[in-house]
């Protein structure tokens, strides 16, 4: 922090840019996630921040993102669907859940695990990115058309049904806290279900109706309806939105044109009086502290979640440490990983104790404050408190930005977030690595993103294991020293004709773990009978797993029982510590045996010969 002020020029102007750009991305993904403009407005404000002042990436801009949004809107809904559509009563839980995954970040921080989540499979990191633009697209249909299901009362209408059984479970579990037993005494229920009004029956029809409509699928099957109801104005604002944004790219990119289009479209909606739809209000003042978070805790409560939370702090830490990849390559500098983990685990907590949504590195965010000058932290503070700034003096007048216009801008974002370079590759990829791109993008639009990353991440695993398994007994081979198929290392063109026909060389090329000994183990089976020497290479074995290091005393033990000695030539380091941690050098192998290169060894029979 001792050269905070050393740039303050370019970083002042930078951070003034990155902050105008994140203006109306913070609003549109607090508008998405279900928590309202003030949501995003905080995390990009708190997590800008902090995530500054204590990260390992001085240029980084960062706030909310289209990928910790999307999963944000799975954490919300859920758990507001959990809470009989109460948002209340929920919101204790999804501040908890938010700040626990900043939590989780820091200690991930902590125990160093920055440098390790570079090896995240690519074809994994682009079927979710498309995933994502996927869902913020079609998530948008509905806005963009002027269309909410809550406001269409035949819609709402067919959840009549639904939401009257809801009510009554709510009654049932009231009953249940209360230590009532229904089924001995049935009259109390029924005296609690006749205050059911069709006021509340209608009320949480509509929530119902609001919460199906934030899934694709739900955002698909009310599509049809959206487009027999749709709001001409609402739809002209958004296509005005996305066409000044596209288009202005192409006059200058000297000012965000994501900031131009919410300007002009607002300003023209407003004044000519038209009759849009704004977004919610936006509260007046200094952000309040959350102390539910604290004070309602409950640790039953949570436990649910808490996998949830530890999706969300992984993802923050691919997202950031993504964008500071590129913060890298465009200031020629190198971040610290696990610093920046620290960092944006810190802006996270804080945001969610003031109610902001969580975030992440922001790469557009990003490049332009390395464009307009930002190379140190400073730039960062004052993106954050430019936002501070905004939403204490304008915040009346930002509630007035029409909804259709953050929906244009999401469009945009949808279209931008999506991995084009996966998706042009997929006729050169291999088909392994196509169907998981393909499958983590299916499962994360339709079923749950979560889950869908950790499956492909599973898969993508096994398919590697199993590549370099086959690899590595693909080039593995037994040959004696005369075999005319034998494709000798260097050091074998010269050899002693006495020993041929009795002693055999094992080659063995690449790491042996679990996934690579199945083919080794059937080392003894190949072996003739009349051998008396086998002459295992491990020049180019640099790694060998518990698995492989069992599988290895299994096949000595077989060939000792045999009277077939074994040697060992060219062990690496880390290989040999295992076999002399488990005895098998000593015991197993004589040290005498242990060759650093296989001259000594060839010299060494030949004086037992």
């Amino acid at each position: 922090m001792k050269n905070l002020f050393k740039h303050f020029k370019g970083d002042f102007f930078g951070g003034i840019t990155a902050g105008i750009v994140a203006l109306p991305l913070a609003l549109a993904f607090g508008v998405s996630s279900g928590l309202g403009p003030d949501a995003g407005l905080y995390g990009a404000i708190f997590i800008g921040i902090f995530a500054a002042m204590f990260g390992g990436t001085p240029s980084q801009i960062s706030g909310p993102t289209a990928p910790m949004t999307a999963v944000s809107l799975v954490v919300i809904s859920s758990i507001i669907a959990a809470n009989d559509g109460d948002l209340s009563l929920a919101l204790p839980a999804i501040l908890g859940v938010f700040f626990l995954s900043g939590l989780i970040q820091i200690a991930l921080g902590a125990i160093q695990i920055g440098k390790y989540i570079r090896y995240i499979p690519y074809p994994v990191v682009s079927g979710f990115m498309t995933a994502i633009g996927v869902i913020i697209l079609a998530t948008q249909f509905l806005p963009v058309l002027g269309y909410y299901p809550k406001e269409d009362i035949e819609y709402v209408n067919t959840f009549k049904a639904q939401s009257e059984e809801v009510l009554l479970e709510k009654i049932l579990k009231d009953e249940a806290r209360e230590g009532y037993l229904v089924l001995e005494d049935f009259t109390e229920t029924q005296l609690r279900a006749q205050k059911i009004t069709e006021e509340g029956i209608m009320n949480e029809a509509q929530l119902l109706a609001g919460d199906k409509a934030k899934s694709v699928y739900g955002a698909l099957t009310a599509l049809p309806r959206a487009l027999n109801n749709t709001n001409l104005l609402e739809l002209c604002l958004a296509l005005l939105t996305i066409i000044i944004i596209y288009g202005f790219k192409r006059i200058t990119t000297a000012v965000p044109s994501t900031l131009v289009a919410l300007f002009i479209v607002s300003f023209g909606a407003v004044a000519l009086g038209l009759d849009y739809k704004p977004i919610p209000q936006i509260p007046e003042g200094f952000p309040t502290p959350r102390l539910e978070i604290f004070t309602q805790f409950d640790l039953a409560r949570m436990t649910p979640y808490f996998m949830t939370a530890i999706s969300l702090a992984l993802l923050g830490s691919i997202d950031s440490l993504l964008t500071s990849v590129v913060a890298d390559n465009m200031t020629k500098t190198r971040h610290n990983p696990n610093k920046e983990l620290v960092g944006q685990g810190i802006g996270n907590s804080v945001a969610a104790f003031f109610g902001g949504i969580p975030g992440a590195g922001a790469t557009i965010r990003t490049v332009v404050n390395i464009n307009a000058g930002g190379k140190t932290r400073l730039s960062g503070i004052i993106a954050g408190l430019l936002l501070l700034v905004i939403l204490l003096s304008l915040g009346p007048i930002a509630s007035r930005i029409p909804a259709a216009v953050l929906a244009g801008i999401l469009v945009t974002v949808g279209i931008g977030v999506m991995d084009y370079k996966g998706l042009k590759a997929i006729r050169t990829m291999q088909k392994s690595e196509v169907f998981i791109m393909l499958l983590v993008l299916v499962l994360s639009v339709f079923w749950d993103l979560v889950s869908a990353v950790g499956l492909g991440m599973i898969l993508a695993t096994l398919i590697f294991m199993k590549k370099i398994g086959d690899a590595t007994a693909s080039q593995a081979s037994i040959e004696t020293l005369d075999s005319p198929n034998n494709e000798f290392w260097t050091d074998e063109k010269t050899h002693l004709k006495a020993m041929i026909g009795h002693v055999f060389i094992k080659h063995l090329n690449g790491p042996i773990f679990f996934g690579s000994t199945s083919e080794l183990k059937q080392l003894t089976s190949q072996i003739p009978a009349e051998a008396k020497e086998v002459i295992v290479r491990m020049d180019k074995v640099p790694y060998i797993d518990q698995t492989g290091l069992y599988t290895i005393e299994d096949i000595i033990l077989d060939l000792n029982q045999k009277d077939i000695k074994v040697s060992l030539v060219g062990l690496n380091q880390q290989p040999a510590v295992l076999l002399e941690k488990i005895k098998i050098i000593p015991i197993l192998v004589p040290k005498s045996r242990i060759f650093k290169s296989f001259e000594e060894c060839l010299n060494f029979l030949s004086h037992e010969e």
